[in-house]
């Protein structure tokens, strides 16, 4: 099968080029950057550069590679870890889940594409029921405010592509990475891992927010899995183990080598970095994966973050 993956050259996209291409299938990978070019010739993809923010670009490129199926995961969630630097980040990934995503559709459709396959997260499941939820679970409709443009693009990604008729339309809802590439990791270059090691990242309030992880080969297996198999709709893509922040957290820390995270409380937070982070920190929902198991036949190498975080940093 002939796969077109947008944003190859990120920590998922390169995971999912060697699985794919072990899978035997045939991979075009996008990158923004021409240096990354021999880095996906080197994992076996046919890499190329485009700009998924000109619908020139993107459509010239889909219909050269002629796909059966197109993988969106395109973000610009990597670079030094800053405020302001996230702050771009953040904005210049609200694009590509909106306009990119559009972009994306409107070459996959022009080509008969057999199935469209995207990236959501599930940081921002509506903060009302228990503390896990499964796929029948909607985003949250009331945001904080510094939050509001983020959860917006994913709501437009997510109903763009679950709506579309002439494919198989499907988005995939990962819990927070960790691993090799991520910023979870034990890479010199590891932004998360280097501010907890810096006890930049604290506990905020109780650490009440629960959290599903993933790690990026499971969530690249999971991917794998869905081309392959998923039907139009939403899976979520987890370990079995969600738990709040105030106990991953200094697990985490600890197997980094760091000191125990710093608890801050949300007042002070707030004023600080904004509503945003305290709300993930205190009253995040976690997902369950049950669907993809069941109707993806995957089984995670990883079902929970304690033995992950120890095994599967490097």
């Amino acid at each position: 099968m002939k796969i077109f993956l947008a944003g190859a050259s990120g920590a998922i996209g390169r995971q999912l080029v060697a699985q794919l291409v072990a899978h035997g299938h045939e991979v075009v990978g996008t990158t923004r950057s021409a240096a990354k070019l021999d880095a996906l010739r080197a994992l076996g993809a046919e890499p190329v550069v485009v700009d998924a923010l000109d619908s020139g670009s993107v459509a010239d490129a889909v219909a050269k590679a002629e796909p059966e199926v197109v993988v969106h995961q395109l973000t610009a969630l990597s670079g030094p870890p800053d405020f302001r630097h996230v702050k771009r980040m953040a904005a210049a990934t609200d694009r590509l889940r909106t306009v990119g995503t559009d972009h994306l559709l409107a070459a996959a459709r022009t080509v008969g594409v057999r199935a469209f396959v995207a990236q959501s997260n599930a940081s921002w499941m509506e903060r009302t029921g228990g503390p896990v939820v499964d796929e029948d679970g909607r985003i949250e409709p009331r945001p904080p405010a510094d939050a509001e443009e983020s959860v917006a693009a994913l709501r437009h990604l997510e109903t763009a592509v679950t709506t579309i008729t002439w494919a198989e339309g499907i988005v995939l809802r990962y819990g927070g990475f960790y691993g090799p590439g991520t910023g979870v990791g034990l890479a010199p270059d590891a932004s998360m891992a280097s501010l907890i090691r810096r006890r930049r990242v604290p506990v905020v309030g109780g650490g009440t927010g629960v959290v599903s992880l993933v790690h990026i080969v499971d969530a690249a297996t999971a991917t794998v899995a869905a081309v392959e198999r998923g039907r139009r709709g939403i899976y979520h893509v987890a370990d079995d183990d969600p738990a709040p922040v105030g106990q991953w957290l200094p697990e985490l820390a600890r197997v980094l080598g760091a000191k125990p995270p710093r608890r801050l409380p949300a007042w002070l937070v707030r004023t600080v970095a904004g509503a945003a982070p305290v709300d993930l920190m205190t009253r995040a929902r976690g997902i369950s994966s049950e669907k993809a198991k069941r109707e993806l036949g995957w089984t995670p190498r990883y079902p929970s973050w304690r033995t992950g975080f120890v095994e599967g940093l490097g």
